[in-house]
């Protein structure tokens, strides 16, 4: 599927109401997407992942459930590069937790409608601060990094803890890069930096890093 996702009219509703429509609509779409186009994606999604991480040596990633954009060929071919790989346990109330990706095999299903975990040592919230760069699950992403999330703010919450120049990016389709519609975005909403598509990565226009990567050539071509 190409071009952008055509979007609900959500002026006029409370943030909440909105972003609830928005995601409802979002997931309709994503449905319609075939096995043999979840089979091709994925590995579309671990070629243009391994791009945008580069040679980072610990990343906190996510598991991904059906519907999403498939994560597991991505944390396979990290791993495989020896890549070290956060993954998110979730305690009682949506406790906020990692642990080290050690395969496949590995992960195991916690409880009812909670995405496989990594069976190895739980880790605190602030472990995210070790990676160096993060990859979230999202169902869109405007141009100024507004991220439609699954609706828990887990990752919002978890976003607030790292570093502002860490590299941020969220895994979407290309027709959920919205770059002529704003999402909702509450107080507590952190803007992520970049996106991986099936087609390619880049960093959004008004990012941190964006701008300092355009100030840093502009300088360079000013000494030339």
């Amino acid at each position: 599927m190409t071009g952008t996702t055509p979007l609900p009219d959500v002026q006029g509703l409370e943030d909440e109401e909105a972003k609830r429509l928005l995601r409802t609509h979002v997931r309709a779409i994503r449905a319609q997407h075939s096995p043999k186009d979840r089979a091709r994606e994925a590995h579309m999604f671990a070629q243009h992942g391994e791009e945008a991480v580069a040679d980072v040596r610990t990343v906190a990633a996510y598991v991904s459930e059906p519907g999403e954009p498939d994560t597991s060929q991505l944390l396979g071919a990290l791993s495989g590069r020896g890549v070290r790989i956060l993954l998110p346990v979730l305690g009682p109330g949506l406790a906020r937790a990692w642990a080290y990706y050690r395969g496949e095999d590995d992960l195991q299903r916690r409880a009812p409608g909670r995405p496989p975990e990594p069976s190895g040592p739980i880790l605190p919230a602030d472990a995210i601060r070790d990676a160096e760069a993060i990859i979230t699950p999202g169902l869109a992403v405007d141009g100024l990094g507004t991220r439609l999330g699954q609706g828990a703010g887990w990752y919002d919450r978890m976003l607030a803890l790292i570093e502002p120049d860490v590299p941020t990016f969220t895994m979407v389709f290309e027709h959920e890069v919205l770059r002529d519609y704003l999402l909702p975005r509450a107080e507590f909403d952190i803007p992520i930096k970049a996106v991986i598509t099936p087609s390619e990565w880049f960093l959004l226009e008004g990012s941190p890093i964006n701008k300092a990567a355009r100030a840093l050539a502009e300088s360079a071509a000013l000494a030339r």
